[in-house]
C-alpha cells in the first residue's frame, strides 16, 4: 500500500511539472540512424548504427541509380534525390514514404539549407537547380544554368549548401561556379543569383569545407582546381593546385572520383585525383600541393575518419574490390584489403569508431573496426551502394 501511495505522488508530481508519464517502450530517437541505397531495386533501408540493425526497407523510389540523400534537421526526414528527377522525402521513424514528386527528367544530386527550411536538387535535365519547400515539396525557385551567347542550358553539379541561406554550384557545360540566395524564397521572395565567374573547362563536382568558407570545384578538361572564399565580398574564383598532372600520361577514366568525398586532417587536403593513382595533399591554409600518395588504383573518395587520424579510400572500376588505409601522421598507407567487388561507398558512424562499407556485387554492408581495422559485421542488402547517417544534418555540405 506504501509502495503504491508513493508512486502515485511521483506521477502527480511529474504531472504538475509538466513531465511526460508516457511509457518509452517503442520510442527511439534519430542520432543513430541512416540509410543505405539499394541502387537495383529502387529502395531504401532503414538502419541504426548502435546495434548495427535493419530496421525496415522503404520502396518506390524510382531511378536510384545515382543517389545521395540529406536530411531535415531534426533528423526525422531523409530527402532522396534520384537519377530520375525523382525527390522523396522518408520518415525514418515511422518507416514510410510520405512524399514524393518528379522535378525533372535527370537528376545528379541536392542540398538542404541551413535553417532546414528549403531543398534544392541540381539537374542534368534540364539544366538547372529547382528548390522546394521542405516540408511540403511545393516549389519555390527555378534557376535556369543558361550560359553563353546562344542561351545553352548548362548540367549542374557540385550543388551544396553555403551558410546564409545560400546555394553554390558549378555548371558542368558552361565552367562557370554560382551562387544563389534563398533566404525570402520561403516566403514568396525571389531567389539573388550571383555568378561568381569562370571556373575553368568541364567543372565535374564540388564541396565545400567544413566552416562554410571555401568552394572547390574540380575540373575534368584541366589539372587543376576552381576555389572561391565565400568570406571575400564580392567572392572570386582562384585556381589552385595548377598543372598536378603536368608532363605524365593520362589515364582513361573509368569513374569520375567525388570531390565531396574529400578530406582535411591535421591542416591537410586529401583530394583524389582524377584519372591518376594518387591522393593529392595540400596546404589547408595556402592550398598549395606539398605531396602525393601512391595508391592502388584510382580513388573515387578520400575520407577522413572523424577525428582525422586516418583517410579511408576506395577506387575506380577495374580495381574497385579494394579499400586502404592512410595514416593521416605519416602519410603511409597502413592497411590494404579487399571486402569484395564494387565497394561503392563508405561512411563513418558520427564518432568514427566504426565505418560501413557497401559491397554491391557481393549483396552486402561490411562494418569495420577503425582501431582494429577489422570487420565486425556483414549485413544482408540487395545490390547497395550509398550509406548517409544522420549526424550529417549537423554538417554544412553534406
Amino acid at each position: 500500500m506504501i509502495a503504491v501511495f508513493r508512486k502515485t505522488l511521483q506521477l502527480l508530481a511529474m504531472m504538475f511539472l509538466g513531465i511526460a508519464t508516457a511509457r518509452a517502450d517503442g520510442l527511439r530517437g534519430t542520432g543513430d540512424l541512416g540509410v543505405v541505397i539499394e541502387r537495383a531495386g529502387g529502395s531504401v533501408l532503414i538502419v541504426e548504427t548502435t546495434g548495427q540493425t535493419v530496421l525496415g526497407r522503404v520502396t518506390g523510389l524510382g531511378d536510384l541509380s545515382h543517389a545521395s540523400v540529406v536530411f531535415s534537421r531534426d533528423e526525422r526526414y531523409a530527402y532522396v534525390f534520384g537519377r530520375d528527377g525523382g525527390l522523396s522525402k522518408i520518415d525514418l521513424l515511422t518507416r514510410r514514404l510520405v512524399g514524393r514528386i518528379i522535378q525533372s527528367g535527370n537528376a545528379i544530386g541536392g542540398a538542404i539549407s541551413d535553417d532546414g527550411r528549403l531543398v534544392a536538387v541540381s539537374n542534368y535535365t534540364p539544366g538547372g537547380v529547382r528548390i522546394f519547400d521542405a516540408k511540403t515539396l511545393a516549389p519555390v525557385a527555378d534557376i535556369a544554368a543558361i550560359y553563353g551567347p546562344a542561351g545553352q542550358r548548362s548540367k549542374v553539379v557540385g550543388l551544396v549548401d553555403a551558410p546564409g541561406g545560400r546555394f553554390v554550384f558549378s555548371l558542368y557545360d558552361g565552367g562557370e561556379i554560382w551562387m544563389v540566395d534563398c533566404r525570402l524564397c520561403i516566403d514568396g521572395g525571389k531567389p539573388v543569383l550571383t555568378r561568381i565567374g569562370r571556373a575553368g573547362k568541364l567543372p565535374y563536382d564540388g564541396l565545400i569545407t567544413g566552416d562554410g568558407r571555401f568552394y572547390i570545384a574540380g575540373l575534368f578538361g584541366e589539372d587543376g582546381l576552381a576555389m572561391v572564399d565565400l568570406w571575400q565580398d564580392p567572392p572570386v574564383i582562384r585556381r589552385i593546385m595548377d598543372g598536378y598532372g603536368k608532363g605524365e600520361a593520362k589515364l582513361p577514366v573509368y569513374k569520375m572520383p567525388h570531390l565531396e568525398g574529400w578530406a582535411l586532417a591535421d591542416g591537410r587536403f586529401f583530394f583524389p585525383a582524377i584519372g591518376r593513382h594518387e591522393v593529392l595533399v595540400a596546404d589547408a591554409g595556402n592550398f598549395r600541393e606539398i605531396g602525393r600518395i601512391k595508391m592502388h588504383g584510382q580513388p573515387v573518395f578520400a575520407m577522413a575518419r572523424p577525428d582525422g587520424r586516418q583517410i579511408w579510400v576506395n577506387f575506380a572500376h577495374p580495381l574497385n574490390d579494394t579499400v586502404q588505409v592512410i595514416d593521416v601522421p605519416s602519410l603511409k598507407i597502413v592497411k590494404t584489403f579487399t571486402p569484395g567487388p564494387a565497394v561503392l561507398h563508405m561512411e563513418f558512424t558520427p564518432r568514427g569508431e566504426q565505418v560501413w562499407i557497401s559491397v554491391r556485387d557481393k549483396d552486402r554492408i561490411d562494418i569495420y573496426d577503425t582501431r582494429t581495422l577489422k570487420r565486425v559485421k556483414s549485413l544482408p542488402v540487395r545490390k547497395p551502394s550509398g550509406i548517409f547517417f544522420t549526424a550529417r544534418a549537423h554538417r554544412i555540405g553534406l
